[in-house]
């Protein structure tokens, strides 16, 4: 059997989608897969932020509609990347063990590790392609230069050490993945700087009528991973979310339930509203979503969502 994996064509989508390559042949014997490699529209469009490119499924409905085409059998994305739903024919087959879901600050150089956000000078410029790191940047150091910078980790790692910035603020799962994980100088605790909904893990998608290749997925599946995205990604839905508003959350599993935490905060920092939910049942992670949801919005989210604030 041949099984062909659609992925972007970035250094990072592609480790992640070498890595899902092989872990299934080592599950099966005898199966070969195959990476397909596409261009998506976040991909061509690197001259405005993330937020303002004004359009969900930036980075996946290129590949998706490679999926539904029957182009490729399925797609590997970096979970958060993922609008809260599905196309029509597509259903999410495996969501492996999470990556570190923190946010990692990376300063100049090798020698900069030991550095804190705390420790940077005052008016420091850090690089971030996210509405939502930046908002909780400033949140915690009003006197941040945030600015907005794109391009695979390569580029912006250039960036930096030709001292354009100060820091970056970067997934530390993306560093990890590429084998990048000295260059981090600290971690960002997911108080301190709440992540992007399914951040850290990995969505494989598969053709919902495709018997095979969901058996295949489903021996990726990590039922306490899915659990705790799902909780996030319910949440996103409920707010009506995605990388255009500065909205963290993450679900932390223990045993047999969730703590889920969430934020919502005005772009420029001046305003954070948060809220938490312990003990959900892990058997309900949707509904722990909402319920975070509703409290975020009885804490004023609801204005911050619309602009208000």
């Amino acid at each position: 059997m041949t099984l062909r994996i659609a992925t972007r064509r970035s250094q990072l989508a592609l480790a992640q989608a070498r890595w899902v390559k092989q872990r299934l042949e080592e599950l099966e014997p005898g199966l070969t897969v195959e990476l397909r490699e596409y261009v998506t529209t976040g991909d061509r469009v690197l001259d405005v932020p993330l937020a303002q490119a004004g359009r969900k499924g930036l980075f996946t409905r290129e590949i998706e509609e490679a999926l539904l085409a029957g182009e490729a059998d399925v797609a590997v994305h970096s979970l958060k990347d993922l609008p809260g739903a599905l196309p029509p024919g597509l259903l999410l087959g495996a969501v492996p063990e999470r990556e570190d879901p923190r946010d990692a600050l990376v300063a100049p150089g090798p020698a900069a590790a030991g550095e804190s956000l705390q420790a940077l000078p005052a008016g420091a410029r850090l690089g971030s392609s996210s509405l939502r790191r930046g908002a909780q940047l400033l949140h915690l150091r009003p006197d941040l230069r945030v600015e907005s910078i794109r391009g695979n980790v390569d580029t912006r790692l250039r960036k930096l050490d030709e001292g354009q910035y100060d820091g970056l603020v970067l997934a530390a799962a993306g560093l990890r993945r590429l084998g990048l994980a000295h260059r981090i100088s600290a971690c960002l605790s997911p108080e301190e700087c709440t992540p992007a909904p399914g951040q850290g893990a990995l969505g494989i998608e598969c053709r919902a009528g495709d018997a095979a290749a969901a058996a295949l997925l489903a021996r990726l599946d990590h039922g306490p991973t899915r659990a705790a995205v799902t909780a996030e990604r319910s949440l996103m839905v409920e707010l009506g979310g995605g990388c255009s508003i500065p909205l963290g959350a993450f679900a932390r599993p223990a045993g047999d339930s969730l703590r889920l935490i969430a934020v919502v905060a005005a772009p420029d920092g001046s305003r954070l509203v948060g809220a938490a939910l312990d003990d959900a049942p892990a058997s309900e992670p949707e509904l722990a979503g909402r319920l975070v949801a509703e409290r975020l919005r009885e804490g004023g989210a609801a204005e911050l969502l619309r602009g208000r604030a």
